[in-house]
C-alpha cells in the first residue's frame, strides 16, 4: 500500500485471492487471471512460460477446481502474454482458447512461433527459471487452435459475464475484457503497466491508437484494474490508473519525440531512450535488447506523423 495525499494506492502481486470469484496467479511480473462463474472459469492471460509451475502449484494450493476451467481468454499475441497456452491445451483438450482474429493469424506464422519461443527462454534465462520448464511441453506449435472473438462479444461463466472490446495500439491484436458487476477491468498492456508507482505506457505497434484506447477506457467504471505484469490495482488508484495511464502516455510520447529530433535518428533514439529506461528501472523484467526494440517500433511510428 502506497499512500500519495489523500489518495491511497493498493497495488497488489502476491497471488491468491482478490475477491470472492477472481484470483489472481503466477509472479509479481507475470500474471494471470482465473474467474469463476457459476457454471464454468476463464483463465484470462497466458503469461510468461515460466510461470507455469507457479500457476500449477497454486491451483493446487487454492483449491481450484481445473475441471470447471473452460475457457483461456489470451488478450494478445505476445511472447509473454501467451506463455502457458501450448501446456493448458495440450493437458486439457477441451479448453476453449479464446483470442482476436489478427492474433490467431499471428499464432499461425512459422516465424511468429519461433520469435515467442525464443523469447519466452530468453526472458526465463535472465529471470533466472531457465530450466523450470523441461519438464513441462510448453513450446508453442501450429497445433493449437481455439475460437475467435471480437468487439461486443460476450463470454458467460453462469451470473458472471466478460464484455469483449478491440483496444489496439500496444498491439495490433490488443483485445480488452470487463466484467461489468464487480467492474474489473482486464486491458493487458492496453493501460499502462504498474512498474513500481508508475503507469508505464508500451503502445508499442501504434502509439496513436494506444492513446485512443486509453480515451475510450476511462469511461467505465472500474474497481479492479488486471494488468498481466507487476499485478493488480484496487483501491482509489484502480478508479484513476487509466487517466494516470493517459498522462503517462502524452509524457512518454514528448519525452521520445524530442530525442527523436534531437538525434535525427531513430536507431540512436530508441537506444538512449532504452539507457535511460534502464538507468531508472534496472530491474525491469524485459531485457533491453528486447525492450530498445520496442522503443525502436514506438519512434518509428511517431516519427512518420511528426
Amino acid at each position: 500500500m502506497v499512500t500519495k495525499g489523500e489518495e491511497t494506492f493498493m497495488r497488489n502481486t502476491k497471488a491468491g485471492k482478490i475477491a470472492d470469484n477472481l484470483w489472481y496467479l503466477g509472479r509479481e511480473e507475470s500474471g494471470i487471471y482465473l474467474l469463476e462463474g457459476n457454471e464454468s472459469s476463464i483463465i484470462i492471460n497466458g503469461g510468461l512460460s515460466y510461470i507455469l509451475p507457479d500457476v500449477l502449484q497454486q491451483m493446487k494450493d487454492f483449491g481450484i477446481v481445473t475441471d470447471k476451467i473452460k475457457r483461456l481468454l489470451v488478450l494478445h499475441s505476445h511472447f509473454d502474454h501467451a506463455g502457458i497456452v501450448p501446456y493448458f491445451k495440450r493437458t486439457w483438450p477441451d479448453i476453449e482458447i479464446c483470442a482476436s482474429e489478427p492474433a490467431w493469424k499471428i499464432f499461425a506464422m512459422p516465424k511468429a512461433i519461433e520469435i515467442m519461443n525464443q523469447f519466452s527462454q530468453l526472458v526465463a534465462d535472465q529471470m533466472g527459471a531457465g530450466d523450470v520448464l523441461k519438464p513441462y511441453d510448453h513450446l508453442w506449435s501450429n497445433d493449437i487452435t481455439g475460437t475467435i472473438v471480437s468487439e461486443g462479444d460476450r463470454i458467460d461463466l453462469g451470473g458472471t459475464e466478460l464484455t469483449i472490446m478491440e483496444t489496439p495500439g500496444h498491439s495490433h491484436c490488443s483485445i480488452t475484457a470487463f466484467e461489468p458487476v464487480m467492474k474489473a477491468l482486464f486491458a493487458s498492456d492496453a493501460v499502462g503497466i504498474p512498474y513500481r508507482n508508475t503507469a508505464f505506457p508500451s503502445g508499442n505497434t501504434n502509439y496513436t491508437q494506444f492513446q485512443e484506447t486509453l480515451e475510450r477506457l476511462k469511461s467505465l467504471p472500474v474497481k479492479y484494474v488486471c494488468c498481466d505484469h507487476y499485478g493488480y490495482i484496487t483501491g482509489d488508484e484502480a478508479a484513476t490508473f487509466v487517466d494516470v495511464s493517459i498522462e503517462e502516455a502524452r509524457k512518454m510520447r514528448k519525452e521520445m519525440e524530442d530525442m527523436y529530433r534531437a538525434t535525427g535518428d531513430i536507431d540512436a533514439a530508441a537506444a538512449a531512450i532504452t539507457t535511460a529506461f534502464y538507468d531508472k528501472s534496472p530491474d525491469y523484467f524485459i531485457s533491453s535488447d528486447i525492450l530498445e526494440g520496442v522503443f525502436k517500433q514506438m519512434v518509428k511510428h511517431l516519427s512518420k506523423s511528426m
